[in-house]
């Protein structure tokens, strides 16, 4: 079975942030981290892993990243405080 996830990264508390989608969770922010994907994330240092959620079917998880993408900000601090009230950056969790 197959794992996806929708990721959110952050360059800080309330800072910056990024939505994603990945089949493999620390690979993509590994890659986030050391600049190997150029564009937003590295032009603006966001490399903090502050919400993940995942599914076994990958048109679920590109549904869930479009949607959250779109939503206001406020609702995505919401999302992050809900289960990562301290913002804490849980790549190291991953590891």
């Amino acid at each position: 079975m197959n794992t996806y996830y929708v990721y959110i990264l952050a360059s800080n508390r309330n800072g910056t942030l990024y939505v994603g989608v990945t089949n493999d969770l620390v690979r993509r922010v590994d890659e986030h981290r050391r600049g190997k994907i150029s564009g937003f994330t590295k032009r603006y240092k966001v490399h903090n892993l502050v919400y993940f959620e995942q599914t076994a079917d990958i048109n679920s998880a590109i549904a869930r990243e479009k949607l959250v993408k779109r939503w206001k900000r406020v609702w995505k601090l919401e999302l992050i405080e809900k289960d990562n009230p301290q913002w804490e950056d849980l790549y190291q969790v991953l590891l």
